[in-house]
């Protein structure tokens, strides 16, 4: 059985208090995946840092982002 690729993820920071130095509003970020971070709201984000991070899950909003979209936001990451 051929197992698919799994998708990337991406969000948009809406909001950012207390973590003004690592998350910028309205930016897109990737978002790795994290079953134990997300049963507690928060999402595992790769930050301004170029490290990933968790940060509560109310301060994203999950996008789609098209295919061809996606390497130019890795590069940019």
């Amino acid at each position: 059985m051929n197992k698919q690729p799994e998708k990337l993820q991406f969000a948009i920071c809406v909001a950012n208090e207390t973590y003004e130095d690592d998350l910028k509003l309205r930016m897109v970020y990737r978002v790795l995946p994290d079953e134990a971070a997300a049963s507690s709201n928060y999402v595992r984000i790769v930050d301004e840092t170029g490290e990933d991070y968790l940060y509560p899950a109310a301060y994203f909003v999950m996008i789609d982002v098209p295919q061809d979209a996606e390497s130019a936001l890795l590069r940019v990451a």
